[in-house]
């Protein structure tokens, strides 16, 4: 049975308070949210937990879409979104060359920002039942087997999908958009639909209108689809099922480093390889593809390496930490 006034619950006055700290953390929370979206294999919603502004996050996009307006809901899913947008806007050629040229030093620098969340979600979830227990194994297992996939990418084919597929694509990227710990790259990479949208994309921005109406319509489409949905069924579920609910976001904050693995690196393309599930058949080929779709590799880092990574992982892990430890009585 449901606590009468449980902390998620819009109708309870811890969570619609809002202050300074509410708000700082909901700005930095945005902040790493659009930086999560430019960085394959980190989630959106994990950044949210991490800042501890999830639960209002979700439950702001709950009343907007059953049309229950809340003054200071809306201001913090307002300050998470424009901060979102801004980053994504200014910082995409930043971040993506730091990610490209810099790689090991920004995933150590995302599995400390990730980890840092984990505190707060086992504060919420103890004392640990078995609900919270298996919660934790499922979304543990989820984010695994995703990471898995993930690198499996390679084999991926490059096919558009029916109109349908291109939906649910798109409903699967929105509810990763949501949910902690899954990345929608993952997502629409399993589904073979990622080069065909980045090919939509590029078609649009060189004039090319009808891969509007053909893919991103509906994949934005499904995007909305997924973002509603899976907002509702989290708000809903952290009341009447808190313990397990928090116990599947835990495991995904925790499996969502299998993802971030910061030791591997681009290698220049070669005849034979497939590179984002096309196959290169000439040199030529080889030669015209742009350094950010290169293959990646696993290396063994050198010793000063890995100190240097365990150190900027501590200083990503010691932010993200003092940060969710402002306003201490905020919780998902």
């Amino acid at each position: 049975m449901p606590p009468a006034n449980p902390p998620s619950s819009p109708d309870n006055p811890e969570s619609s308070r809002l202050d300074g700290g509410v708000m700082l953390r909901s700005c930095f929370g945005g902040i790493l949210m659009g930086l999560a979206n430019l960085v394959p294999g980190v989630s959106g919603g994990t950044m949210l937990v991490a800042t501890g502004v999830y639960g209002r996050f979700v439950d702001a996009v709950a009343q907007v879409t059953t049309f229950r307006f809340r003054r200071r809901s809306m201001v913090v899913l307002a300050i998470i979104v424009a901060c979102a947008l801004l980053t994504i806007v200014v910082g995409a050629g930043t971040m993506r060359n730091l990610v490209i040229d810099h790689r090991w030093v920004m995933y150590s620098l995302f599995i400390g920002f990730t980890l840092g969340g984990v505190p707060l979600l086992w504060s919420m979830v103890r004392p640990a039942n078995t609900a919270a227990v298996l919660g934790i194994v499922s979304g543990l297992i989820a984010m695994i087997v995703l990471a898995t996939l993930e690198s499996e990418q390679a084999s991926t084919a490059a096919q558009q999908g029916s109109l349908i597929m291109l939906v649910i694509t798109g409903i699967a990227a929105g509810s990763a958009m949501v949910l902690p710990g899954v990345s929608g790259m993952y997502l629409v990479l399993v589904l073979g639909q990622y080069v065909v949208i980045l090919d939509a994309v590029d078609g649009i921005r060189q004039g090319h209108m009808d891969t509007l109406l053909s893919v991103v319509i509906p994949v934005g489409i499904g995007v909305v689809i997924g973002v509603v949905l899976i907002s509702n069924i989290v708000s809903r579920l952290l009341v009447r099922a808190r313990h397990a609910t928090l116990g599947v976001l835990l495991g995904l904050l925790v499996g969502a480093v299998f993802g971030l693995w910061p030791f591997r690196a681009t290698r220049a393309p070669v005849v034979g390889d497939i590179i984002r599930g096309q196959l290169v058949e000439t040199k030529s080929q080889a030669e015209a593809i742009k350094p950010s779709r290169w293959p990646m590799e696993s290396f063994e880092p050198g010793f000063g390496m890995i100190v240097a990574a365990i150190a900027i992982a501590i200083l990503g892990f010691t932010v993200s930490l003092l940060i969710t430890r402002m306003g201490r009585d905020e919780r998902i």
